[in-house]
């Protein structure tokens, strides 16, 4: 059984609709990234490779809203996850943040920093 990477980070996002920005509901490195991920997958939350938004993101403490800082890169992540949960596929970066799905008004995303392969577009649902 592989060991995990101490250094392999984790950070999971969830923005609801009428919140001024999005949300770190959870993050860690090591174990606890692995154990973030499994549940992303297993929940069907898009899961987004990002080393460098991972690493500004891991100083946003637990529960928070994200920084002004960090709004257009996670808004142009968003929009893009939004238009490919839509059906339309764009290149990233989508320079817009429309409204937050109809149906749940909810949308959650995984950002990580992680070797090795992971999926780039959501798991059937």
């Amino acid at each position: 059984m592989k060991r995990p990477d101490p250094r392999e980070a984790a950070v999971a996002l969830a923005y609801r609709a009428g919140q001024s920005a999005p949300q770190v509901v959870a993050k860690g490195r090591g174990l606890v990234a692995e154990s973030i991920i499994r549940k992303a997958r297993d929940h069907g939350v898009y899961v987004h490779e990002s080393a460098e938004l991972v690493s500004l993101l891991m100083q946003v403490d637990l529960d928070q809203r994200i920084p002004p800082q960090l709004y257009q890169a996670v808004a142009e992540l968003l929009a893009w996850l939004y238009k490919l949960e839509a059906g339309a596929a764009l290149p990233l970066p989508y320079k817009a943040l429309p409204s937050p799905s109809e149906s749940t008004g909810r949308t959650d995303a995984l950002l990580l920093d992680k070797r090795g392969t992971l999926p780039n577009k959501p798991p059937d649902r």
